[in-house]
């Protein structure tokens, strides 16, 4: 069974730092180029971070640049999002994406984890 769990959200001041793992299971995950989308209330989903298969290529939304780093363990299965200097625009949902190069239809999504920047 294909499954994506988030996990490591929570309430913080801004200026905080939390980080979030996405663990994978019933799926090769390194295979699969990863992503991390959030979603705020009343807004689209938007992505935040990308990495490659192997973790060889990055890249970000300008809007948290410098502030989050998105990172994997392919022996752990595992997908990570570093977020520090945290403001309250970046409260939304965190949602984990995985995605196979050669394959648009292997397409997988976790249930999302809520990050919440407040003081």
């Amino acid at each position: 069974q294909v499954q994506l769990v988030e996990s490591g959200g929570d309430l913080v001041q801004p200026g905080g730092s939390l980080r979030l793992s996405c663990a994978a299971a019933g799926f090769t995950a390194s295979r699969y180029a990863m992503r991390w989308y959030r979603q705020a209330p009343g807004k689209e989903r938007e992505l935040v971070a990308f990495i490659s298969s192997t973790g060889g290529s990055t890249n970000y939304a300008d809007s948290v640049k410098g502030r989050f780093t998105i990172s994997r363990d392919n022996a752990k299965n595992t997908l990570y999002l570093q977020m520090n200097s945290l403001k309250p625009e970046d409260t939304a949902v965190y949602y984990c994406n995985a995605n196979h190069p050669g394959n648009l239809l292997l397409n997988y999504w976790g249930q999302g984890t809520q990050v919440t920047v407040s003081s």
